[in-house]
């Protein structure tokens, strides 16, 4: 479900409107988030490290609203849900796309993420997930502990989904690491809101 934002009546009209503009509206910020708690409980629980960030990244995104905005027709909506796009890797080097529901539960979201993850690391090709606007687009980059991080981008597809890419996790006297790069729109959001959102991932992952 979505419901149709007045923009008229946003105090952040004028800056909606001008950077809607933009043929590169996209911002993107790089921040370390600390692991460390969370490496720990998916040990613990024999959790996939991988689904327990994805899945606190999705609780922090639905919970920060800019997150969920979306133009649509040159309107803005927001969305009740957004839900996980992410990026697949395979053993042979190449990934695929996939589609993940969020569900507030973990557990009830690892069950099917994982059927999901099979499924696109047992074929070939990108597999491109039918998902809708309501999605954030993820990439997993484990092997490099990057500082910056930019995306390809076809500018004639009209595209307003916030992209969310994870590094590699580094740890040093006992404390992990991991950059995460956050690249949203900047016609919906502001470096405040992505601040929203950063707190509110590290709270959820240092729980």
């Amino acid at each position: 479900m979505k419901t149709l934002l007045n923009i008229d009546n946003w105090n952040r009209k004028d800056q909606f409107r001008f950077f809607n503009q933009f043929e590169e509206p996209f911002f993107g910020i790089t921040v370390q988030v600390d692991c460390t708690r969370a490496y720990q409980v998916s040990k613990e629980n024999n959790y996939s490290f991988f689904l327990y960030y994805l899945h606190a990244s999705l609780q922090a995104a639905n919970e920060t609203e800019p997150f969920r905005y979306r133009i649509e027709n040159d309107q803005v909506y927001v969305y009740d849900q957004v839900n996980a796009s992410p990026t697949i890797n395979r053993p042979d080097g190449t990934f695929g796309f996939s589609y993940m529901d969020y569900h507030p539960d973990f557990s009830f979201f690892t069950e099917h993420a994982k059927e999901i993850m099979e499924e696109v690391r047992n074929t070939t090709g990108l597999i491109p997930a039918v998902s809708g606007e309501n999605v954030i687009h993820y990439s997993s980059i484990p092997w490099l502990n990057f500082t910056s991080l930019s995306h390809a981008r076809s500018f004639s597809f009209k595209d307003s989904c916030p992209k969310i890419s994870f590094g590699k996790m580094t740890e040093q006297n006992g404390l992990r690491q991991m950059p995460v790069s956050i690249h949203v729109h900047h016609a919906l959001m502001d470096g405040f809101h992505v601040a929203q959102f950063v707190d509110r991932f590290q709270e959820i992952l240092s729980r």
